[in-house]
């Protein structure tokens, strides 16, 4: 299995950027703990990051085939890119929105997001453990994923008798 991490405007920031909303850890200390993570439970993981949406477009559709889930922080992208939203929607994957802050406890604009219709879900506000979660969030809908293709591997030879 494979997780592929993309993370948007300003995240290659963390640590110095504006501190008292996003915390002193860097991103790249944050991968450091993903990777533990994943190794552990036997998953491939890549980051990515980038401040321009169009390669982030281009990054969520290569993970079409070669991908099982995406952890994404679309960051300011998050509410204003319809881009991003048809492109998540486009490869069919499971996909978890992360936010370090609590965006729905910031200013307006930044309450709503465009993404979260067509993820699995948000975690929002808990600072980079968040993305800790995710990962947690991920292992089980893999888990998931393989319980329901084992049961219909299993019911598909009852069917054929």
């Amino acid at each position: 299995m494979k997780i592929v991490v993309i993370q948007g405007p300003n995240i290659n920031m963390l640590g110095t950027r504006e501190t008292s909303v996003y915390g002193s850890m860097k991103m790249e200390d944050i991968h450091a703990q993903m990777k533990v993570v994943a190794e552990q439970n036997g998953v491939d993981i890549e980051f990515f990051q980038t401040n321009f949406e169009g390669e982030i477009v281009d990054k969520i559709q290569e993970c079409f085939g070669d991908s099982d889930g995406i952890i994404i922080n679309p960051a300011a992208y998050t509410h204003t890119s319809i881009a991003i939203r048809d492109a998540i929607a486009a490869v069919n994957l499971p996909v978890i929105e992360v936010h370090i802050s609590n965006i729905a406890r910031r200013e307006e604009f930044r309450q709503k997001s465009l993404i979260s219709a067509v993820t699995a879900g948000q975690i929002i506000g808990f600072g980079p453990v968040g993305y800790h979660l995710a990962m947690i969030a991920m292992l089980q809908i893999f888990e998931q994923i393989k319980a329901v293709r084992a049961a219909r591997e299993k019911a598909a030879p009852a069917a054929n008798e």
